[in-house]
């Protein structure tokens, strides 16, 4: 008889035999077998190597398997994160954790490091980022101090040794002085202000305002000041008495005297000339800065309110400016609820505008409408 059969004898024999041998027991009484197990012996020998041969084998395949996925599931990811912290560690931000798309723990883990590495590199990108521009701001404001500085000692200088010995030579010299000192002045107070941007903490105190009472004091100082400065300034209002707004009126001042500080320093013809516009325009009223000066490309345009954006480096380091003075404008103006742009044609000038909503008083009937 063959081994297979005899295995299945064996089986059958050994799995049916106790129910046989109960149920006689129960229906005589007792019963005694006898029955030589030596015929079966080597067949039983046989069948225990083969069990013990197959319990190994299973074994080793299923040691074999759970090592295989121990390293692919936990040891390989671990030792990726092992670099990347060595990585890290050493200060290179520049390189990519690759990710199993696996969602277990170890994976998970993997994907909030490559997410925090990323992060890491954008705040470092960010922080170097802000350290030259705070050095370029430096760096402006230094030479923009400097030149009227040295600009006030060449004409005190002069006062004192006598070479303004008549009147109109005298009042030359004192308006030009007195103008250098309102430069500095608007470069130490934007650099102030600059700083209080950079940590959001600018001091607004917002005041309902009567537009034509509030423009004709700002043209009024405005004039003044050109007037000094030999720049022929027009003024229109077309906007209707008791139109208020919603403003901060340091802070709106700024802005005028930010966009036409701006105007003043590109002004190129001999007689300049800069225009200041309000409007009606609906439900806002619209501000209008207008010069005659260079102009702005096309191409420079869409970036004259980013942060030390120069439209032309070697032309601007002459002229001055900290970089900072229409990005101070466009921060307050949309802290206002407003907005602002600007057109422009190269050799003919520019002009800047802003819109800002009109304050309007809630009547009665509106109000018990809302509730």
């Amino acid at each position: 008889m063959k081994l297979k059969y005899r295995l299945i004898i064996a089986f059958a024999t050994f799995s049916i035999l106790p129910t046989v041998v109960a149920g006689m027991m129960f229906l005589m009484g007792r019963l005694y077998i006898v029955y030589d197990i030596n015929e079966y012996a080597p067949e039983i020998r046989t069948m225990m190597l083969q069990l013990l041969l197959i319990s190994v084998l299973t074994l080793v395949f299923i040691s074999g398997a759970l090592t295989l996925w121990i390293y692919h599931s936990v040891l390989s990811p671990l030792s990726r994160l092992q670099e990347a912290t060595r990585q890290i560690r050493d200060g290179n931000l520049d390189f990519t954790l690759e990710v199993d798309a696996e969602d277990d723990e170890i994976g998970q883990l993997c994907q909030d490091f490559e997410e925090m590495r990323i992060r890491l590199k954008e705040n470092s990108e960010e922080k170097i980022r802000n350290d030259l521009e705070n050095k370029e701001l430096i760096s402006n404001i230094s030479h923009d101090l400097k030149t009227p500085i040295t600009a006030i000692k060449g004409y005190v200088e002069g006062i004192m040794d006598g070479v303004a010995a008549s009147p109109e030579r005298l009042d030359k010299y004192i308006r030009t002085i007195y103008n250098k000192a309102n430069d500095m002045d608007r470069l130490i107070d934007e650099l102030t202000f600059y700083s209080k941007i950079d940590t959001n903490r600018i001091p607004y105190t917002f005041t309902k305002l009567e537009v034509v009472s509030y423009f004709d004091d700002c043209a009024e100082e405005v004039g003044l000041d050109m007037e000094s400065r030999g720049i022929e300034f027009r003024y229109d209002n077309g906007v209707r008495p008791h139109i208020m707004i919603i403003a901060d009126p340091e802070q709106m001042k700024r802005v005028v005297n930010n966009i036409i500080s701006n105007s003043v320093k590109y002004l190129d013809k001999p007689q300049g000339e800069i225009c200041l516009r309000v409007k009606d325009i609906g439900d806002f009223i619209q501000v209008e800065i207008e010069d005659n000066g260079r102009g702005i490309s096309g191409r420079d345009l869409p970036f004259i309110f980013d942060r030390f954006y120069r439209t032309d480096a070697s032309r601007n380091s002459a002229q001055g400016g900290s970089g900072v003075g229409l990005s101070i404008v466009k921060k307050i103006i949309e802290d206002h609820g407003g907005r602002i742009w600007a057109s422009s044609t190269e050799g003919s000038g520019t002009n800047m505008q802003f819109v800002l909503r009109k304050y309007q008083e809630v009547g009665q009937d509106e109000q018990n409408s809302d509730y």
